[in-house]
């Protein structure tokens, strides 16, 4: 691991670029927790068109942006990996640390209102080219 997420650590948003199987990207405003090693974590639901490409891709882009999801920065390559037991609940901590109001009550309460299963992701910088196999 040649980089880390340090410099995405005060960013509120980062923009997570995901591959289809037919090769476009998807670019989704997520927010990233990042822990004292420099490693990313971030959450969704496990039905979202985002989980369901990483499935298939884990190879993603990940930069600064807006709330809107305009990049703010340069873009670097990351690979995702789908966290369970202990290592999710780490994920959701730091997620609730980082965003007591957002990720601590409203996104929880949400996902268990409309009945879905939460999924969290770790994110680790990697080599050049993005790794988009999967």
């Amino acid at each position: 691991m040649t980089e880390s997420f340090e410099h995405l650590r005060r960013a509120d948003t980062v923009l997570l670029s995901t591959r289809r199987r037919d090769g476009s990207t998807v670019d989704t405003p997520v927010n990233l927790g990042v822990d004292e090693q420099g490693v990313g974590y971030f959450r969704t639901w496990s039905t979202s068109g985002k989980a369901r490409r990483l499935r298939n891709f884990p190879g993603v882009r990940v930069a600064p942006c807006s709330v809107a999801g305009r990049p703010q920065g340069s873009d670097q390559p990351a690979v995702a990996t789908l966290l369970s037991g202990a290592d999710a609940e780490r994920a959701r901590a730091l997620l609730g640390r980082r965003f007591p109001i957002l990720h601590g009550r409203l996104v929880p309460l949400a996902h268990r209102l409309l009945k879905h299963e939460t999924v969290h992701y770790r994110l680790v910088p990697a080599d050049e080219p993005t790794p988009w196999q999967g």
